[in-house]
Protein backbone atom coordinates (compact mmCIF):
# COMPACT_ATOMS: atom_id res chain seq x y z
CA UNK A 1 0.00 0.00 0.00
CA UNK A 2 3.17 2.50 0.75
CA UNK A 3 2.95 2.84 -3.43
CA UNK A 4 -0.85 3.81 -3.42
CA UNK A 5 -0.12 6.33 -0.91
CA UNK A 6 2.79 7.73 -2.74
CA UNK A 7 0.43 8.07 -5.87
CA UNK A 8 -2.30 9.83 -3.92
CA UNK A 9 0.22 12.29 -2.55
CA UNK A 10 1.46 12.68 -6.34
CA UNK A 11 -2.36 13.10 -7.66
CA UNK A 12 -3.02 16.05 -4.88
CA UNK A 13 0.10 17.91 -5.91
CA UNK A 14 -0.08 17.14 -9.84
CA UNK A 15 -4.09 17.13 -10.77
CA UNK A 16 -5.55 18.70 -7.64
CA UNK A 17 -3.00 22.05 -7.58
CA UNK A 18 -2.50 21.26 -4.07
CA UNK A 19 1.59 21.91 -2.84
CA UNK A 20 1.79 22.51 0.69
CA UNK A 21 -0.25 20.28 2.64
CA UNK A 22 -0.09 17.69 5.96
CA UNK A 23 -1.47 13.95 5.07
CA UNK A 24 -2.87 11.79 7.97
CA UNK A 25 -5.58 8.81 8.45
CA UNK A 26 -8.58 9.85 8.80
CA UNK A 27 -10.58 6.85 9.89
CA UNK A 28 -10.88 3.51 9.42
CA UNK A 29 -13.47 1.34 7.34
CA UNK A 30 -14.75 -1.86 6.96
CA UNK A 31 -14.24 -2.26 3.38
CA UNK A 32 -11.10 -1.71 1.08
CA UNK A 33 -10.93 1.90 0.86
CA UNK A 34 -9.24 4.48 2.98
CA UNK A 35 -9.13 8.19 4.18
CA UNK A 36 -6.56 10.36 4.21
CA UNK A 37 -7.18 13.87 5.99
CA UNK A 38 -5.34 16.52 4.15
CA UNK A 39 -4.33 19.85 5.68
CA UNK A 40 -3.93 22.68 3.75
CA UNK A 41 -1.43 25.65 4.63
CA UNK A 42 -4.69 28.13 5.65
CA UNK A 43 -5.72 25.77 8.21
CA UNK A 44 -8.56 24.12 6.55
CA UNK A 45 -8.67 20.52 5.12
CA UNK A 46 -10.31 17.93 3.06
CA UNK A 47 -10.44 14.44 2.80
CA UNK A 48 -8.55 12.25 -0.05
CA UNK A 49 -10.30 8.59 -0.43
CA UNK A 50 -8.56 5.72 -1.77
CA UNK A 51 -10.17 3.08 -3.53
CA UNK A 52 -8.05 0.59 -5.32
CA UNK A 53 -9.94 -0.17 -8.68
CA UNK A 54 -9.35 -3.93 -8.24
CA UNK A 55 -11.64 -4.33 -5.21
CA UNK A 56 -13.64 -0.86 -4.72
CA UNK A 57 -15.76 0.96 -7.29
CA UNK A 58 -15.98 5.11 -6.95
CA UNK A 59 -18.57 5.64 -9.59
CA UNK A 60 -21.87 4.26 -7.37
CA UNK A 61 -20.29 6.86 -4.39
CA UNK A 62 -20.10 9.95 -6.79
CA UNK A 63 -23.13 8.74 -8.61
CA UNK A 64 -25.35 8.53 -5.40
CA UNK A 65 -23.56 11.61 -3.65
CA UNK A 66 -25.07 13.86 -6.39
CA UNK A 67 -28.59 11.94 -5.61
CA UNK A 68 -28.61 13.18 -2.01
CA UNK A 69 -27.03 16.11 -2.39
CA UNK A 70 -29.90 16.86 -4.85
CA UNK A 71 -32.16 16.81 -1.97
CA UNK A 72 -30.60 19.04 0.59
CA UNK A 73 -29.19 16.98 2.91
CA UNK A 74 -25.16 17.52 3.70
CA UNK A 75 -22.82 14.88 2.61
CA UNK A 76 -19.19 15.56 1.50
CA UNK A 77 -18.56 17.67 -1.76
CA UNK A 78 -16.54 16.20 -4.17
CA UNK A 79 -13.52 18.77 -5.26
CA UNK A 80 -11.89 16.29 -7.71
CA UNK A 81 -11.87 13.33 -8.94
CA UNK A 82 -10.36 10.77 -10.34
CA UNK A 83 -12.42 7.25 -11.24
CA UNK A 84 -9.61 5.37 -13.28
CA UNK A 85 -6.95 5.69 -10.40
CA UNK A 86 -9.67 5.27 -7.32
CA UNK A 87 -8.88 8.83 -6.09
CA UNK A 88 -11.58 11.46 -4.51
CA UNK A 89 -11.20 14.97 -2.94
CA UNK A 90 -13.89 15.16 -0.63
CA UNK A 91 -15.33 18.13 1.61
CA UNK A 92 -13.80 17.16 5.82
CA UNK A 93 -17.45 16.85 7.35
CA UNK A 94 -14.91 16.42 10.73
CA UNK A 95 -14.63 13.52 12.59
CA UNK A 96 -17.55 13.33 15.46
CA UNK A 97 -19.15 10.43 14.50
CA UNK A 98 -22.38 10.36 15.92
CA UNK A 99 -21.32 7.46 18.04
CA UNK A 100 -19.06 9.61 19.98
CA UNK A 101 -21.81 12.13 20.61
CA UNK A 102 -24.91 10.29 21.66
CA UNK A 103 -25.82 10.77 25.20
CA UNK A 104 -28.87 11.10 27.71
CA UNK A 105 -28.95 14.82 26.67
CA UNK A 106 -28.21 15.02 23.07
CA UNK A 107 -29.87 11.62 21.38
CA UNK A 108 -33.43 12.83 21.20
CA UNK A 109 -31.87 16.53 19.36
CA UNK A 110 -29.38 14.10 17.14
CA UNK A 111 -32.18 11.15 15.85
CA UNK A 112 -34.70 13.93 15.37
CA UNK A 113 -32.43 15.45 13.34
CA UNK A 114 -30.93 12.13 11.64
CA UNK A 115 -34.80 10.97 11.16
CA UNK A 116 -35.17 14.65 9.13
CA UNK A 117 -33.13 14.31 7.00
CA UNK A 118 -34.21 10.55 6.00
CA UNK A 119 -37.64 11.30 5.84
CA UNK A 120 -35.89 14.07 3.17
CA UNK A 121 -33.85 11.49 0.77
CA UNK A 122 -36.85 9.13 0.95
CA UNK A 123 -39.46 11.71 -0.33
CA UNK A 124 -37.26 13.63 -2.78
CA UNK A 125 -34.47 10.89 -3.76
CA UNK A 126 -33.89 10.08 -7.23
CA UNK A 127 -33.80 5.99 -6.99
CA UNK A 128 -33.81 5.63 -11.10
CA UNK A 129 -31.26 3.32 -12.10
CA UNK A 130 -30.43 2.22 -8.61
CA UNK A 131 -29.90 -1.73 -7.78
CA UNK A 132 -32.94 -3.25 -6.67
CA UNK A 133 -33.49 -4.29 -2.86
CA UNK A 134 -34.88 -7.45 -4.59
CA UNK A 135 -35.49 -11.43 -3.23
CA UNK A 136 -32.59 -12.18 -4.22
CA UNK A 137 -30.28 -9.75 -2.39
CA UNK A 138 -32.37 -10.22 0.76
CA UNK A 139 -31.39 -13.98 0.62
CA UNK A 140 -28.03 -13.22 -0.09
CA UNK A 141 -27.56 -11.24 2.86
CA UNK A 142 -29.39 -13.18 5.40
CA UNK A 143 -27.36 -16.38 3.58
CA UNK A 144 -24.31 -14.39 5.29
CA UNK A 145 -25.36 -15.86 8.85
CA UNK A 146 -25.49 -19.90 8.55
CA UNK A 147 -22.34 -19.12 6.10
CA UNK A 148 -19.91 -17.04 7.94
CA UNK A 149 -21.10 -16.48 11.56
CA UNK A 150 -22.67 -20.52 12.34
CA UNK A 151 -20.17 -22.45 9.83
CA UNK A 152 -17.01 -19.90 9.17
CA UNK A 153 -16.45 -18.76 12.56
CA UNK A 154 -18.42 -20.63 15.48
CA UNK A 155 -18.27 -24.00 13.43
CA UNK A 156 -22.14 -25.07 13.68
CA UNK A 157 -23.71 -28.18 12.34
CA UNK A 158 -27.10 -27.45 11.65
CA UNK A 159 -29.61 -30.82 11.79
CA UNK A 160 -32.36 -30.77 9.01
CA UNK A 161 -35.00 -29.40 11.15
CA UNK A 162 -32.54 -25.95 12.04
CA UNK A 163 -32.06 -25.84 8.29
CA UNK A 164 -35.96 -25.62 7.81
CA UNK A 165 -36.59 -23.32 10.36
CA UNK A 166 -33.77 -20.86 8.78
CA UNK A 167 -35.57 -21.00 5.19
CA UNK A 168 -38.99 -20.62 6.82
CA UNK A 169 -37.76 -17.43 8.67
CA UNK A 170 -35.81 -15.73 5.83
CA UNK A 171 -39.11 -16.26 3.53
CA UNK A 172 -41.14 -14.37 6.03
CA UNK A 173 -38.52 -11.74 6.46
CA UNK A 174 -38.05 -10.92 2.62
CA UNK A 175 -42.17 -10.97 2.20
CA UNK A 176 -41.93 -8.19 4.86
CA UNK A 177 -39.13 -6.22 3.04
CA UNK A 178 -41.06 -6.46 -0.43
CA UNK A 179 -44.37 -5.53 1.03
CA UNK A 180 -42.92 -2.43 2.30
CA UNK A 181 -42.79 1.30 0.27
CA UNK A 182 -40.03 1.31 -1.56
CA UNK A 183 -37.85 4.34 -1.41
CA UNK A 184 -34.01 5.28 -2.02
CA UNK A 185 -32.03 3.44 1.01
CA UNK A 186 -28.61 4.80 2.40
CA UNK A 187 -27.95 0.68 3.41
CA UNK A 188 -25.79 1.85 6.66
CA UNK A 189 -27.60 4.18 7.86
CA UNK A 190 -26.26 4.22 11.66
CA UNK A 191 -24.01 6.15 14.14
CA UNK A 192 -21.04 5.23 12.79
CA UNK A 193 -21.98 6.67 9.37
CA UNK A 194 -23.36 10.01 10.75
CA UNK A 195 -21.77 12.80 11.83
CA UNK A 196 -22.10 16.31 14.20
CA UNK A 197 -21.84 19.25 11.76
CA UNK A 198 -23.74 21.89 13.15
CA UNK A 199 -25.32 23.64 11.53
CA UNK A 200 -26.22 21.74 9.11
CA UNK A 201 -26.75 18.44 10.58
CA UNK A 202 -26.28 15.38 10.22
CA UNK A 203 -23.04 14.64 7.98
CA UNK A 204 -23.88 11.49 5.94
CA UNK A 205 -21.18 9.36 4.89
CA UNK A 206 -21.01 5.65 3.02
CA UNK A 207 -24.01 5.62 1.23
CA UNK A 208 -21.77 3.51 -2.21
CA UNK A 209 -23.95 1.02 -1.56
CA UNK A 210 -27.66 2.43 -1.89
CA UNK A 211 -30.30 1.01 -3.29
CA UNK A 212 -34.17 1.03 -3.99
CA UNK A 213 -35.99 -1.00 -1.07
CA UNK A 214 -37.68 -1.27 2.07
CA UNK A 215 -39.04 1.52 3.70
CA UNK A 216 -37.98 0.96 7.13
CA UNK A 217 -34.73 -0.35 5.88
CA UNK A 218 -32.62 2.91 7.41
CA UNK A 219 -34.47 3.45 9.98
CA UNK A 220 -33.57 0.09 11.69
CA UNK A 221 -29.54 1.06 10.96
CA UNK A 222 -30.62 3.69 13.11
CA UNK A 223 -32.52 3.21 16.02
CA UNK A 224 -31.61 -0.19 16.39
CA UNK A 225 -28.03 0.46 15.80
CA UNK A 226 -25.24 -2.21 16.21
CA UNK A 227 -22.54 -0.18 17.93
CA UNK A 228 -25.12 1.54 20.74
CA UNK A 229 -28.40 0.40 22.03
CA UNK A 230 -31.57 2.33 23.32
CA UNK A 231 -34.06 1.28 25.85
CA UNK A 232 -37.24 -0.22 23.70
CA UNK A 233 -39.57 2.62 24.66
CA UNK A 234 -37.45 5.43 23.30
CA UNK A 235 -36.79 3.45 20.21
CA UNK A 236 -41.22 3.26 19.82
CA UNK A 237 -41.29 6.80 20.39
CA UNK A 238 -38.98 7.65 17.87
CA UNK A 239 -40.35 5.05 15.57
CA UNK A 240 -43.57 7.37 16.33
CA UNK A 241 -41.76 10.38 15.25
CA UNK A 242 -40.95 8.78 12.18
CA UNK A 243 -44.00 7.50 11.41
CA UNK A 244 -45.28 11.03 11.79
CA UNK A 245 -43.04 12.74 9.66
CA UNK A 246 -43.20 10.08 7.13
CA UNK A 247 -47.17 10.47 6.65
CA UNK A 248 -46.74 14.40 6.29
CA UNK A 249 -44.48 13.32 3.71
CA UNK A 250 -46.91 11.30 1.64
CA UNK A 251 -44.12 8.54 2.16
CA UNK A 252 -47.35 6.06 4.06
CA UNK A 253 -51.17 6.18 4.10
CA UNK A 254 -52.91 5.97 7.31
CA UNK A 255 -53.07 2.34 6.72
CA UNK A 256 -49.45 1.57 6.09
CA UNK A 257 -48.90 3.66 9.35
CA UNK A 258 -50.06 0.69 11.37
CA UNK A 259 -48.18 -1.68 10.30
CA UNK A 260 -45.15 0.29 10.04
CA UNK A 261 -43.64 -1.32 13.65
CA UNK A 262 -44.26 -4.89 12.49
CA UNK A 263 -41.96 -3.92 9.16
CA UNK A 264 -39.55 -2.21 11.36
CA UNK A 265 -39.12 -5.10 13.63
CA UNK A 266 -39.15 -7.89 11.13
CA UNK A 267 -36.62 -5.41 8.58
CA UNK A 268 -34.37 -5.21 11.59
CA UNK A 269 -34.40 -9.10 12.59
CA UNK A 270 -33.43 -9.35 8.16
CA UNK A 271 -30.58 -6.64 8.93
CA UNK A 272 -29.22 -7.88 11.91
CA UNK A 273 -28.84 -11.67 10.68
CA UNK A 274 -26.92 -9.81 7.58
CA UNK A 275 -24.76 -8.07 10.12
CA UNK A 276 -23.73 -10.58 12.07
CA UNK A 277 -22.93 -12.77 9.14
CA UNK A 278 -20.57 -9.89 7.98
CA UNK A 279 -18.85 -9.30 11.42
CA UNK A 280 -17.79 -12.83 11.19
CA UNK A 281 -16.86 -12.26 7.63
CA UNK A 282 -14.55 -9.20 8.42
CA UNK A 283 -12.81 -11.32 10.69
CA UNK A 284 -12.48 -14.43 8.76
CA UNK A 285 -12.37 -13.35 5.31
CA UNK A 286 -10.56 -9.35 5.43
CA UNK A 287 -9.04 -10.03 8.83
CA UNK A 288 -10.75 -7.63 10.39
CA UNK A 289 -11.65 -9.02 14.24
CA UNK A 290 -12.91 -5.82 15.50
CA UNK A 291 -16.21 -6.05 14.55
CA UNK A 292 -16.91 -9.25 16.86
CA UNK A 293 -18.37 -7.69 20.28
CA UNK A 294 -21.04 -6.33 18.01
CA UNK A 295 -22.62 -9.65 17.90
CA UNK A 296 -23.96 -10.43 20.88
CA UNK A 297 -25.87 -6.75 21.02
CA UNK A 298 -26.49 -7.09 17.36
CA UNK A 299 -28.35 -10.61 17.98
CA UNK A 300 -29.79 -9.77 21.22
CA UNK A 301 -31.99 -7.63 19.50
CA UNK A 302 -33.99 -10.72 17.89
CA UNK A 303 -34.45 -12.35 20.61
CA UNK A 304 -36.15 -8.84 21.93
CA UNK A 305 -38.26 -8.68 18.97
CA UNK A 306 -39.39 -12.16 19.12
CA UNK A 307 -41.43 -10.99 22.39
CA UNK A 308 -43.88 -9.34 20.66
CA UNK A 309 -43.30 -10.88 17.27
CA UNK A 310 -43.78 -14.43 17.75
CA UNK A 311 -43.64 -15.41 14.33
CA UNK A 312 -39.55 -15.34 14.55
CA UNK A 313 -39.74 -17.07 18.02
CA UNK A 314 -38.13 -20.25 17.17
CA UNK A 315 -35.31 -18.40 15.23
CA UNK A 316 -34.62 -16.18 18.22
CA UNK A 317 -34.62 -19.28 20.67
CA UNK A 318 -32.34 -21.00 18.26
CA UNK A 319 -29.60 -17.80 19.29
CA UNK A 320 -30.29 -17.69 22.10
CA UNK A 321 -29.93 -21.50 22.81
CA UNK A 322 -27.25 -22.65 19.83
CA UNK A 323 -25.42 -19.25 18.84
CA UNK A 324 -25.06 -17.16 21.64
CA UNK A 325 -23.45 -19.28 24.22
CA UNK A 326 -20.94 -20.34 21.51
CA UNK A 327 -20.40 -16.91 20.57
CA UNK A 328 -19.64 -15.90 23.89
CA UNK A 329 -17.19 -18.76 23.78
CA UNK A 330 -15.17 -17.92 20.72
CA UNK A 331 -15.29 -14.08 21.21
Amino acid sequence: MPQRKAQLQQWLRDTCGIRDFSFVPASGDASFRRYFRVGLADGTSLIAMDAPPDKEDCRPFVDVTGRLAATGVHVPQIVHQDLQQGFLLLEDLGDDLYLGELDETSVDRLYGEAIAALVRFQEHGDVTGLPAYDRELLAAEMALFPEWLLGQHLGLALDNAERRMLGECFELLIGNALAQPRVLVHRDYHSRNLLYCAPHNPGIIDYQDAVHGPLSYDLVSLLRDCYIRWPGQRVDAWLQDYARAAAAAGLIDQAQQVLLPQWFDLMGVQRHLKAAGIFARLKHRDGKPGYLGDIPRTLGYIIEVAQRRPEIGPLAQFIAQRVLPAVRVVV
